[in-house]
């Protein structure tokens, strides 16, 4: 689904959002900010914790966010505002940094955290009302 999104005086503005939008996550292009991303990959067991680390280039201030993704499913969202989780998300999943430097934190690794982990830098737009 896409929306009409226009930058004036500064500010971002949303048209022809769809009813009931929940979150939005919008990625722009800050010059040629380069994301590394490590460990690569990593073996856990569960209750274990998880680590990962993200180091910008240049400085995103606190706009990255940590995606889930599992094969064959959409990525979803677990932090945003680099240390902020959406409703429903566990309190096992943490982030924290500004700058140029970023973790991301699972406490108590369950079976079912398998999957790829992503960091992204972008401006989180907060929930509709």
């Amino acid at each position: 689904m896409q929306y009409n999104v226009l930058l004036a005086d500064g500010k971002i503005v949303l048209s022809r959002l769809p009813l009931g939008a929940e979150h939005i996550f919008i990625s722009y292009s800050c010059g040629d900010i380069v994301m590394t991303q490590t460990p690569e990959s990593l073996a856990v067991s569960p209750g274990d914790r998880v680590t990962v680390n993200c180091k910008a280039s240049s400085s995103v201030s606190s706009y990255m966010a940590w995606y889930q993704q599992k094969s064959g499913q959409a990525p979803k969202l677990l932090i945003h505002s680099a240390s902020t989780r959406p409703s429903g998300i566990p309190d096992r999943f943490s982030g924290s940094g500004s700058g140029t430097d970023f973790t991301f934190t699972i406490t108590r690794v369950e079976a079912d955290d398998a999957g790829d982990y992503y960091c992204q830098q972008g401006n989180y737009v907060h929930p509709l009302t």
